[in-house]
């Protein structure tokens, strides 16, 4: 059994692809690094096969079979062993997918903001997906994985994830802040955003040899008993201002009707007496919008009582005597 199993590694190392289970990773390292001269090399048509030693990529393999020969491909010659006579050269090989990853998601909270017309501070979430593309494997190993062993897609993928989660934090804050962006309703504006960040972290993917082509699904949020708060208090400021408007358009209606009050034969005073009642009333609204709701009657007119006259009294006359002709004297 010693034997056989021998035989079956060592027909096993002469020919080297990737694993059919690890298909669905982007990078799949082979865990050997001692490779025999003439071993048969199969890349996929959707991969990529880079030779990496000390810290440098030797050089890369396009897909198809390759028989791994100094002569054929010069740079491994560079990799030879001198010490095995020959027969083997020693190198690190990485698959690399090239095909685009899909569905990978990312998200979390962005920031507390300040919401720019109540002033309340409130916390905004984000969730989507994204999809990545290998286009150049060689940068990738070089700046983002290095010699490490990666068993599973998110030891590659997470700093990308956080990558594009700073980037959202930055845009829509900025946007908030800046522009004044109101954060009820700012989930209309994800597409916006998404066009935004995909721009701003073209460059910094690309050092990696990666690029970013495509945002899906994203939402932007608040937290429930935030959102919830932040509507009583839009109401209630748009209510305030509604009640101001309408105290100022009574203003302006008393100002006018007391221009046009005021031509010939115009009663000024009168005018004005109108729109000053009216603004008082407005005032009165304003302080307590309940009372307007009550209409008020009209008090019934008091009913004439009959009243009765004494009439005066009259002082009594003396009458004079009348004048009689004196008699005459005897």
């Amino acid at each position: 059994m010693g034997l056989f199993n021998a035989l079956k590694n060592e027909v096993k190392r002469e020919f080297i692809a990737r694993p059919d289970d690890t298909k669905d990773l982007i990078l799949y390292k082979y865990p050997e690094r001692n490779i025999r001269m003439l071993t048969q090399l199969t890349v996929q048509e959707d991969e990529k096969a880079v030779f990496f030693k000390e810290g440098k990529v030797q050089g890369v393999l396009e897909p198809g079979t390759h028989t791994l020969d100094g002569k054929s491909i010069p740079f491994l010659s560079m990799l030879i062993d001198a010490a095995t006579g020959g027969d083997f050269f020693i190198s690190e090989i990485y698959f690399v997918s090239t095909r685009q990853f899909t569905d990978l998601p990312f998200g979390g909270m962005i920031d507390n903001v300040t919401d720019p017309t109540t002033k309340l501070a409130v916390g905004i979430r984000l969730f989507g997906e994204y999809a990545v593309k290998v286009n150049e494997p060689e940068k990738l190993i070089l700046n983002l994985v290095g010699t490490k062993n990666i068993n599973n897609n998110d030891e590659l993928t997470n700093w990308f994830k956080d990558l594009l989660l700073k980037v959202f934090r930055e845009t829509v804050t900025d946007s908030i802040v800046n522009n004044n962006t109101q954060i009820l309703g700012i989930a209309s504006k994800s597409s916006e955003f998404e066009k935004l960040v995909l721009e701003r972290v073209k460059d910094e993917v690309s050092q990696y040899g990666v690029e970013i082509p495509i945002l899906g699904n994203v939402t932007i949020s608040l937290k429930e008993e935030d959102e919830q708060t932040l509507k009583q208090m839009t109401r209630d400021f748009a209510y305030s201002g509604n009640m101001a408007a309408a105290d100022a358009a009574v203003k302006l209606g008393m100002a006018d009707a007391l221009k046009n009050n005021t031509g010939a034969g115009g009663n000024a005073a009168g005018a004005a007496a109108t729109g000053m009642g009216i603004a008082m009333g407005m005032n009165a609204v304003n302080q307590n919008p309940a009372q307007s709701q009550n209409q008020t009657q009209p008090a019934a007119p008091e009913q004439n009582q009959p009243t009765t006259q004494q009439p005066e009294k009259q002082e009594p006359t003396e009458e004079k005597p009348e004048n009689k002709p004196e008699e005459p004297n005897k």
